[in-house]
């Protein structure tokens, strides 16, 4: 999906403010200056090479952080039901665009956005879908011509549209291209509606398609990070077994992060590495998520880690068993320091 500037180029303006997106699995180059707004895109795979595992997974967490930062968890919490699949449900003998922009409707609903108005419509291009981000209350977006025969999937294209016209008013965005495009997936997937992303992703021997920047495993992440936090099972929404598959592999890496040292739901092996290091104090491991710093009044020693919810680094003093609060979401843990 891509974005493209609003202002005086209007949505029709020639190529000048427009960007190409990754395609393919490969980020695409972009060119574009002037105008009032601001860009909007997401990558789409659609019969090429389909990127796996968790090449971005510094900048998914770095987003959540940025997230629980501008929003604060009350805020969050107000995100605790997901888009219902009904509410976005297509069906070949819909009118095309009346049920795309009651699809609209529905997720700008969910995102909180009552007085935006999204003019839905469709035309032949090579990415996805463009919105052009302006002050608003109107936003244009724009869907490739093939959601014409897969309507199933024009959900997953107007959430990720949508989140960048939520992202924008927030005024919440990553100084980089495409680390930006991460942000806006990892948000749409974080507060309810992303695992309409991860559902439009297929792939077998002889084709494949996918939606957004992120890896489908790290869609299954940031899923998995939500269903955690809310007690949320997304995967029996699921209608691709390949989605299924991805969002049990970021499961596994989402509780992963839960069993890291110095929490106490750490395995033994992890204790044992963090008595060892504890002893020497050197700082951290390498792969190691937490470090200890010695206190600068000379005071004991402290380990610092991340909060396995939002990732803002905690620093407490070590000294055995100690219950910490995150001070960002306010998430109780259970700590062996």
């Amino acid at each position: 999906m891509a974005g493209r500037r609003g202002g005086e180029h209007g949505r029709r303006g020639g190529g000048r403010g427009r960007r190409p997106v990754r395609v393919g699995g490969r980020p695409a180059s972009y060119s574009g200056t002037g105008g009032s707004g601001v860009f909007g895109s997401a990558g789409v795979a659609n019969g090429g090479p389909v990127e796996h595992g968790f090449p971005h997974l510094e900048t998914v967490r770095e987003a959540v952080t940025a997230l629980y930062r501008r929003l604060s968890r009350d805020t969050v919490q107000t995100f605790s039901v997901s888009v219902a699949p009904a509410d976005v449900a297509f069906c070949d003998t819909d009118d095309l665009h009346l049920g795309a922009q009651r699809v609209a409707r529905q997720i700008v609903r969910h995102f909180r956005l009552p007085d935006a108005r999204l003019i839905v419509g469709f035309r032949e291009m090579t990415h996805a879908a463009n919105v052009e981000l302006t002050a608003g209350p109107e936003y244009f977006v724009e869907l490739n011509d093939r959601f014409r025969t897969h309507r199933g999937d024009i959900g997953a294209a107007l959430a990720h549209e949508v989140a960048h016209v939520y992202l924008h008013r927030l005024g919440l965005a990553f100084g980089r291209t495409a680390e930006n495009e991460i942000l806006t997936d990892t948000v749409t997937a974080y507060l309810g509606a992303g695992w309409l992303l991860l559902d439009a992703y297929r792939e077998d021997g002889v084709s494949s398609q996918k939606l957004g920047y992120l890896t489908p495993e790290e869609f299954g992440y940031v899923l998995a990070k939500r269903a955690l936090l809310f007690g949320e099972d997304p995967s029996v929404w699921f209608t691709s077994p390949q989605a299924y598959a991805a969002y049990v592999e970021g499961m596994a890496l989402a509780r992963e992060d839960e069993r890291q040292p110095p929490l106490t739901g750490a395995g033994w092996a992890g204790r044992r590495r963090y008595a060892h290091d504890r002893r020497h104090a050197t700082g951290a491991r390498p792969a190691a998520v937490y470090a200890f710093t010695p206190d600068p009044s000379g005071g004991p020693l402290r380990v610092s880690f991340p909060c396995p919810t939002c990732h803002q680094r905690i620093r407490v003093p070590v000294g055995g068993r100690v219950r910490a609060r995150c001070g960002l979401c306010r998430s109780v843990l259970e700590c062996d320091t």
